[in-house]
């Protein structure tokens, strides 16, 4: 159907019964097609061909949808891929989000005198002893906890110098950088030493009368070899303590699991290890090697963590009752690890310490069910990741579905993929499209095919 009149433009509701019912509400597809009507009325732009100006608007409400945050399959071999939502929780986290989040609950409640109790007491007991400090508190993310952090200690003593390690001002993700959290803490910048060498005398010598802590970062997401020097946390401890000032080390990543032990990886370090080194607060991420929601979580000095709460700004960073939740059923299954259960109930831990021999049974299967398709398969190699900005030394051996269309090019079938019913992320290397099987739940594997089918179809 053409309309003789070229700046002649459709009637809403006329278009509205075209395009039907859609994967989004209707009143956000009206406005969809009341603004591209009064974009096309402004440039004085009709509608040349009205099947299509439908399909272009079904495309747009299809990327719109898109949009939306939805389940994935994730082939990528990135563990902790923070485009993806990080680590996923467990299934039992899951229930338990679930029953906290439909129901009334005692997050600020207390039972037993029946009067306003206090947010997250259960959590932070069970949190300290996981990482064996004396009290231990949680904001919403770890970036949040590290500007408490200063805010407490730059407030409460009227100093604002914060000693750090120039090699040690990294980027994290989304541009945001160390310095610039710093700075929004109110908290005033004083670097030391060198790029690749900072010793205990840089820290000593740079120390003044207003000088309020000294802070090391964890180089999570980087690593320095060569002519690189700095000094052990534990001289660090000492030379606080010397001059009577705190020692808070950021240390991001939050493995609780000796990492070498699940997987042929480095050793990451502990939240215990990092406060038996002498810190006086640790501060770690919960989504990453954790494996539990996005929160900052913030152990040590049970006077520091309690000057920490009565700080103001502390509120505006507080958990709600589903970040809570997920958290208490996390570090439980932590502490019950003494009964085996902590791999097996935790996916970021199944999967670093899958064994390839299964992930080459699991991808033989789904390459069986898709050899019928336009396509050439194998059982490739892939290099798995850690990712969220942690370990990034850490190279796990992987296995990979390797599949090689004969109908399309390999990128049409990856974008094929990505934009289906349900999306499936791998990557592609030459003209092969390669889903590694380490971040593939077993319960996806047939949807794999599933989905490899509707896009070769």
């Amino acid at each position: 159907m053409s309309i003789s009149n070229p700046r002649a433009l459709p009637a809403v509701e006329k278009i509205l019964k075209t395009l039907g019912d859609q994967p989004i509400p209707r009143p956000v597809v009206t406005n969809l097609v009341r603004h591209t009507l009064q974009a096309r009325r402004e440039a004085k732009q009709g509608v040349a061909d009205y099947h299509s100006f439908i399909a272009e608007l079904q495309g747009e409400i299809d990327r719109l949808a898109r949009t939306r945050i939805a389940p994935v399959i994730n082939g990528t071999g990135v563990l902790i891929h923070t485009n993806l939502g990080r680590s996923p929780i467990s299934t039992r986290a899951a229930d338990r989000l679930l029953a906290m989040a439909t129901q009334y609950n005692n997050l600020e409640y207390d039972l037993d005198n029946g009067k306003r109790g206090k947010r997250g007491n259960y959590l932070e007991y069970i949190l300290a002893q996981l990482v064996d400090a004396e009290a231990a508190t949680v904001v919403n993310n770890c970036a949040a906890a590290l500007v408490i952090i200063l805010r407490l200690f730059t407030a409460a003593t009227g100093k604002k110098e914060v000693l750090i390690s120039r090699g040690e001002l990294i980027e994290i993700g989304g541009g945001f950088r160390v310095p610039e959290i710093m700075e929004a803490s109110g908290a005033t910048l004083r670097e030391v030493g060198a790029t690749n060498k900072t010793s205990l005398e840089d820290y000593a010598r740079a120390i003044g009368p207003d000088t309020a802590m000294l802070l090391k970062v964890h180089r999570s997401n980087f690593y320095m070899e060569g002519f690189v020097d700095a000094p052990t946390t534990e001289e660090m401890a000492a030379l606080s303590r010397e001059y009577g000032l705190p020692l808070v080390e950021d240390l991001g990543s939050g493995a609780i699991a000796h990492t070498n032990e699940l997987a042929p990886i480095e050793h990451e370090p502990t939240p215990t290890e990092i406060l038996k080194r002498g810190v006086d607060l640790v501060c770690f991420s919960g989504d990453k090697i954790f494996g539990g929601p996005q929160s900052g979580i913030i152990a040590g000095r049970a006077d520091l963590i309690a000057d920490l709460k009565k700080e103001p700004f502390f509120r505006a960073l507080r958990c709600d009752k589903m970040v809570l939740s997920v958290l208490e059923e996390t570090a439980q299954t932590y502490l019950e690890a003494s009964k085996g259960n902590a791999v097996a109930a935790l996916p970021l831990l199944q999967m670093l310490s899958l064994d390839n021999s299964t992930l080459s049974e699991r991808v033989e299967a789904v390459g069986q069910s898709i050899k019928e398709l336009p396509i050439t398969w194998n059982i490739g190699t892939g290099n798995a990741q850690v990712g969220g900005g942690t370990m990034p030394k850490a190279v796990i051996p992987s296995v990979t579905l390797d599949v090689k269309p004969t109908n399309m090019p390999v990128d049409l079938l990856a974008k094929r993929l990505r934009t289906g019913a349900k999306p499936v992320i791998g990557y592609v290397t030459g003209d092969v499209f390669k889903v590694d099987f380490r971040t593939v739940f077993p319960q996806q594997d047939a949807l794999i095919a599933r989905a490899l089918g509707e896009a070769l179809a």
